[in-house]
């Protein structure tokens, strides 16, 4: 893969390929057909995952323990050309191997079979009956036999292509050394109008008919699950056929992990009237602001700058006046853009005139990589399947009432330009979004639409904002310096993995200690001690290790004989000496198991150690592949990584604080690479989006706001409007306390937010962000207390407490209080986790409300 995944894909893709491996074992044993699927929500990277799915398919993973299927065949299919494409140039994007392995199907199709370890590209009309591809299949004639049976006579549609692309499913799919993998990519569905026959032809396709058999393996690959059962519903998908799981992906993970925007800025007009021009004007401007916020981050971290565009949505018949005007409006505005800037996504793959301005095509995949394009036109089709993460600012002219369009356009423009969070930095992590046609009223709906699709289990969110005319809070400096080390020096934990792989941990935070400089040769050092590991496995148990060695040199089988005069079958063991072709693929099993890297570079070790050559590397592979048959190898080598890795992370914390955003971001994922809550370094919080003001039943009204937050306004204030009553009255009460120095409203999202990890119900890892940290004047100095107002009736509310609980007993003198606070029976009441009796009999609770009723005390 040329992208590294995120933790929460390579959990994904680990569980599509089990499920992969029963479809197609249920299948070549049993010949029964089935199904599986792969959802998660918008900018998820589903077909990132599904790169990487394919390519442990044909090419096996020693990642994933995944074997290859040699005969997999992938038929990718959809509605929609352009789709494909997208999908096509993704797949190329994401997987070096996979480009050259991906076919358009496209007549003349030549092929009697598909081929393996190649992807497909199909979609509807290639399968209607107008299309060549199967015109000689479709205009059959059935002939009836004297003996009652069906002859099918086929056209050819010309000498080149005897065949026609069902009679290729048909071989296809007969072929027993083939398996056929269809993905039934409906993720645009319900987007646009789909043909009239659209479903006809899926279901043809998937159930099979006439001669040709039914696709034995199809993956669904939707934004929900409920999609995906409604397009195999609308193609009438059933029968014999099974589904054997879903693979959900957690939209709070996807949200975590940085590749979506936090924030979704709306800008609509307060009244009526026609504000095309000054809300374009407003777009433009915005434009310009988030390109100076990008060069200004990309000097300040020495990293190449990203160059944000404005997407301007027409109808979908533009008047061309209309957007001459627009036009006009734009290069008023910014006199510097250059006239090659603007281009087109219309259907029309043309050049358009509008007034005095011509406005190039450009294809949808090539405007992320065509920097020189600031100003992209396009139309609804936008919404289907297209995204670009430099398109930072939107601005439709679209009908107010639209609210389908709109909530679908934003979903395509969600995803961060680096694919990463920008750390404390809230405008770079923002789409702005201006909406010149809408009233409030629209646009509570529209708001309304994109919370309903960000909500999370257990009563929580994904954490992704939906802001109307946010004011910037920025750093406040009337608060002394000791407060911001405070919160740089407060402890935070990591959301562990399901499942991780020490070695590849450690072998990642030594390239990354290498390339910053802080430890030449890391690598090197890494493998020393791994290779010193084995060396005493090989001492320590050298009986097994010798008898491991026997076992890879010796083949084993079994001689079964019939006895015919007694009717009785023997069985017996014969044994032979192992060829360099079964050492060499004892060798690669072992390597499987210890790591690939680590493998050969302890091959290199005993070779040298005993002089080189070529039988010194002959034994060095036999001993290599006998050291990992022993069962206590891969624990030791694991043990001995998560040392490693712990000791160089302690002592270069603070050089690693001292390196770029981006740098310390990915330690951060290094950091986060186990299957245990580890300590995490918090970003210092930059600049927040904030609204100041409340839009209820179409009326506005002013927040309140308070003073000595981390980031306010320009009068030095935050505002507290969205807080719930119980918050108001704690943060009041707390700031009150003359020791109080500062208050810190936590995000729900990013390093900047200060984390707790807990186990849900369901034994799933889960981050608890407290509501607030407060900076304390104590004798010790400055330090902060976490103080989180839960009600206690939420579904999570007792596995958090759990948390606190956990991460009191572990940080708790690095903290002056931690406490969680509720209402019972009308009183606000405290749970203080710095005494250790509350921590011991909450962690006995089940139950949220005994807890509070039976160890917290009057809160005051």
């Amino acid at each position: 893969m040329k992208v590294t995944l995120k933790d929460y894909q390579h959990d994904a893709v680990a569980d599509v390929l089990k499920e992969l491996e029963d479809a197609r074992n249920f299948y070549k044993a049993r010949n029964r057909v089935s199904s599986v699927a792969l959802t998660a929500t918008t900018g998820a990277g589903k077909t990132v995952m599904a790169a990487a799915v394919i390519e442990a398919l044909f090419w096996g993973s020693d990642e994933f323990a995944v074997e290859p299927d040699p005969g997999a065949v992938v038929l990718w299919f959809s509605d929609d050309p352009a789709l494909n494409e997208q999908a096509k140039h993704r797949l190329r994007s994401a997987s070096e191997q996979l480009r050259h392995h991906l076919v358009t199907v496209e007549h003349p199709f030549r092929y009697e079979k598909l081929q393996s370890k190649t992807v497909y590209f199909l979609n509807t009309s290639k399968l209607s009956k107008n299309s060549l591809l199967v015109r000689g299949w479709e205009e059959a004639a059935h002939v009836e036999h004297q003996d009652g049976d069906a002859l099918l006579e086929r056209r050819a549609v010309s000498e080149v292509t005897p065949f026609s692309f069902w009679d290729t499913l048909r071989s296809t799919i007969n072929d027993d050394e083939l398996t056929l993998y269809m993905v039934f990519d409906e993720a645009h569905r319900g987007m646009g109008k789909r043909p009239s026959d659209q479903p006809t032809i899926v279901k043809r396709l998937i159930n099979g008919q006439r001669d040709v058999p039914a696709m034995p393996i199809v993956w669904g690959i939707s934004a929900t699950v409920d999609r995906f059962e409604k397009s195999m519903a609308e193609a009438q998908v059933e029968g014999n056929r099974i589904h054997l799981g879903t693979v959900e992906v957690d939209p709070v993970k996807i949200q975590d992990s940085g590749l979506l925007k936090d924030n979704i800025v709306l800008d609509f007009p307060a009244e009526t009237g026609d504000f095309n021009t000054v809300l374009l004007r407003r777009g433009v401007r915005k434009l310009r602001w988030m390109s100076e916020a990008w060069e200004t981050y990309a000097s300040q971290q020495g990293e190449p700058q990203v160059i944000p565009l404005m997407v301007l949505q027409v109808p979908n018949k533009p008047n061309e006046d209309e957007v001459a005007s627009a036009l006009g409006v734009i290069f008023d505005e910014w006199p510097e853009l250059m006239p090659d800037a603007v281009a087109h996504v219309f259907g029309e793959h043309s050049t358009q005139t509008f007034g005095r301005y011509s406005v190039p095509y450009i294809s949808p995949e090539q405007v992320e990589d065509a920097k020189f394009v600031r100003v992209l036109l396009a139309k609804d089709a936008i919404s289907t399947g297209w995204d670009c993460p430099r398109a930072e600012v939107m601005v439709s002219f679209r009908p107010a009432d639209d609210r389908d369009y709109i909530t679908q356009l934003l979903g395509r423009m969600i995803r961060t330009p680096l694919a990463r969070r920008i750390e404390g930095n809230d405008v770079l992590n923002s789409v702005e979004c201006i909406l010149p046609r809408f009233n409030k009223t629209h646009a509570t709906g529209v708001i309304e639409r994109i919370q309903g699709q960000a909500e999370a289990g257990d009563g929580g969110t994904t954490g992704q904002r939906i802001l109307i005319d946010p004011v910037l809070m920025t750093q406040n400096s009337q608060l002394p310096v000791e407060v911001w080390q405070c919160f740089e020096n407060m402890p935070a934990q990591t959301l562990p993995r399901k499942k991780a792989n020490p070695i590849k941990r450690l072998t990642q935070l030594a390239h990354a200690l290498a390339a910053d400089g802080l430890i030449p040769g890391a690598g090197r050092h890494a493998h020393e001690r791994l290779h010193g590991v084995l060396d005493g496995l090989s001492a320590q148990y050298k009986r097994e290790f010798n008898a491991a060695i026997g076992d890879v040199l010796t083949v084993t089988g079994t001689t079964m004989t019939h006895l015919a005069r007694h009717g009785l079958n023997r069985e017996d063991q014969f044994h032979e000496h192992a060829d360099d072709r079964a050492i060499q693929d004892a060798y690669r099993a072992g390597a499987r198991l210890i790591t690939p890297d680590v493998a050969r570079t302890y091959v290199d070790h005993i070779a040298e150690a005993n002089g080189g050559g070529e039988e010194a590397y002959r034994e060095a592979h036999i001993d290599a592949a006998a050291i990992a048959r022993l069962p206590q190898t891969r624990p030791a080598l694991d043990a001995e990584a998560l040392r490693l890795a712990e000791e160089w992370l302690a002592k270069h914390r603070v050089a690693i604080k001292s390196l770029s955003e981006s740098r310390q971001s990915l330690y951060a994922e290094i950091t986060a690479m186990t299957t245990e809550p580890q300590l995490l370094g918090l970003a210092t919080p930059k600049n927040r989006q904030e609204e100041t003001k409340r839009l209820e039943n179409g009326q506005e009204s002013v927040l309140d706001r308070r003073g000595r937050h981390l980031l306010v306004d320009e009068e030095g204030l935050f505002p507290i409007g969205k807080l719930s009553p119980d918050e108001v009255e704690v943060l009041d009460n707390e700031l009150a306390h003359d020791s109080t120095i500062a208050w810190y409203r936590n995000p729900t999202g990013g390093r900047d937010s200060m984390s707790i990890a807990y186990q849900d119900r369901h034994g799933e890892w889960r981050t608890l962000r407290s509501d607030f940290v407060f900076f304390v004047d104590t004798a010790g100095g400055v330090l902060p207390s976490i103080v989180d107002p839960h009600g206690h009736h939420l579904p999570d509310a007792i596995w958090k407490l759990h948390g606190m609980a956990r991460f009191a007993e572990q940080y708790g003198d690095q903290l002056h209080r931690i406490e969680a606070i509720s209402r019972i029976d009308s009183q606000l009441r405290v749970l203080d986790f710095t005494r250790p009796d509350v921590r011991k009999q909450v962690l006995n609770e089940t139950d949220a409300y005994f807890a509070y009723d039976r160890w917290s005390t009057a809160y005051e």
